[in-house]
């Protein structure tokens, strides 16, 4: 059995190099093209777009954004996954799976749908500013896209989906009868969470929070379309230096980078997780 273990695994092997590693080693040889005057890429081996991309100051503006806006989205899409993902891990509801069902839906709806119709909805005439204006909370449109509130919002609900999902597959740690035993002891519900539960599903939400990082770092269409051009992240500057500008070795070096900072994040909340349930 173990001498055709490799024999299984390389369907899977081929496929996964043909469709990532091989263009990831295209373009990582990019990355040491150079730009001719005319914009024309000129094939060579050199480090002087890698030490122009660090030497900016706009690149780490693009990874502070990057890191702040992914942190804010991931915080707040946790906050509000973790109790909904805790309800549907507890009930015995036989409306379960249809509650289940409509906690992922956005998950089969497109991400260019999904960013419109928040257009729609947090735009100067949409319906958060016209219900408020209408009962007159507000005198004046709230600006909620085109800037860091719209692209907050925007990547929080991409990304809640996911994170539901995962808290629900890490959730596997709790034990209902711990529960019942602290409340037994007199504990009162809020303790018994916090010194029971919580503690018991820190591995889900490491798991959960990696995820959700990841997936909001590496988002493009939501900066972009929510954040109207005035959002600077790393992903919108690596499809403008490719499309725009055509400056394919700059491109390269920044998607280079974005993955380097994914993997080490990836890591680190692996790590994270595996500590948190010994």
């Amino acid at each position: 059995m173990n001498t055709r273990l490799p024999l299984l695994l390389l369907p899977a092997a081929v496929f996964v190099l043909g469709i990532y590693a091989w263009p990831t080693l295209l373009l990582l040889r990019n990355a040491f093209n150079e730009v001719g005057p005319t914009g024309a890429m000129i094939p060579a081996w050199s480090l002087a777009t890698l030490r122009d991309v660090f030497a900016d100051g706009f690149t780490l503006e693009l990874t502070r954004n990057s890191l702040l806006l992914s942190a804010s989205a991931t915080a707040l899409a946790l906050l509000l996954a973790y109790p909904l993902s805790l309800f549907l891990f507890r009930t015995n509801s036989r409306w379960r799976g249809p509650l289940a069902v409509v906690a992922i839906l956005p998950m089969l709806v497109s991400g260019v749908v999904r960013v419109f119709g928040w257009l729609a909805i947090l735009g100067d005439r949409g319906l958060v500013n016209s219900v408020l204006q209408s009962v007159g909370l507000i005198s004046a449109p709230l600006k909620l896209v085109f800037n860091w509130t719209g692209v907050t919002i925007g990547l929080t609900e991409s990304i809640m989906p996911y994170m539901t999902l995962a808290l629900l597959a890490g959730f596997g740690r709790l034990d209902r009868t711990l529960e019942e035993a602290a409340r037994s002891l007199g504990a009162s519900p809020w303790r018994g969470f916090l010194r029971v539960t919580l503690p018991l599903s820190l591995p889900a939400i490491a798991l959960a929070g990696g995820l959700g990082f990841v997936l909001s770092m590496s988002a493009y269409i939501t900066p972009k379309l929510l954040g109207g051009g005035r959002v600077f992240v790393l992903a919108t500057e690596i499809f403008e230096q490719a499309t725009t500008n055509t400056n394919w070795p700059v491109s390269a070096v920044l998607a280079i980078y974005t993955l380097v900072l994914l993997l080490a994040l990836l890591a680190l909340a692996q790590l994270a997780s595996r500590a948190l349930a010994r």
